[in-house]
């Protein structure tokens, strides 16, 4: 059955981002050693053509390559989109929807990208069309904010590294739900971070 779903990496105080982040500084000031353990392992991973080749450990590749096989669309917000600086074009899941203003240089026949206006339920529907059977992956913090106040998200899978970032971008602010309970998929121990899956209970 297929899920809307989200993953990120966060620090153990709960940022995806340190300070200053930004398009000239992609994950703030000190926010690259979330990303430590994509490149120190001995295993490679391929996400999408044009993006770097991953070198994970064992560990970490086989959550990975599970992960990307059951993916079918992905949903993001417009600030990711402009400090990824749209990926250069290879964004890590295609489709991908932008919840935005269009963008228009990125407006094309075979483009990656589909830029919707009119809210997270839409860019949802829309993703659930793209993917079929497939599921839906969101990877931008607000976005899961904005799902799970919609009561749209059904699992979240956090990708913890060992740092303290201190202050900037927080994973759970603006929530505005009653309490939400999680029941536990996963907890994987890895070199240099550890992969946590909750299933959202509804």
């Amino acid at each position: 059955m297929r899920k809307v779903v989200f993953n990120i990496t966060v620090s153990l105080d709960g940022f995806v981002a340190g300070p200053n982040d930004g398009p000239d500084n992609g994950l703030g000031d000190g926010g690259d050693a979330l990303f430590n353990w994509y490149f120190s392992g001995d295993t490679e991973v391929k996400i999408s053509e044009g993006t770097p080749m991953l070198k994970v450990s064992r560990q970490s590749a086989k959550v990975m390559k599970e992960a990307f096989e059951t993916c079918g669309a992905g949903v993001w917000g417009r600030r990711t989109f402009d400090i990824a600086h749209a990926w250069g074009g290879h964004p890590p899941i295609t489709p991908s929807f932008i919840v935005t203003h269009v963008s228009q240089e990125w407006v094309y026949e075979g483009s990656p990208f589909t830029f919707v206006t009119d809210g997270v339920e839409s860019a949802i529907r829309q993703a659930q069309e793209a993917a079929g059977d497939k599921n839906v992956v969101v990877c931008t913090a607000s976005i899961l904010q904005q799902c799970l106040n919609a009561g749209l998200m059904d699992e979240i899978y956090i990708d913890v590294a060992p740092i303290l970032l201190g202050k900037r971008v927080r994973l759970f602010d603006h929530l505005n739900t009653e309490p939400i309970q999680l029941e536990r998929i996963h907890v994987i121990a890895a070199p240099g971070v550890t992969h946590f899956g909750f299933r959202v209970v509804k």
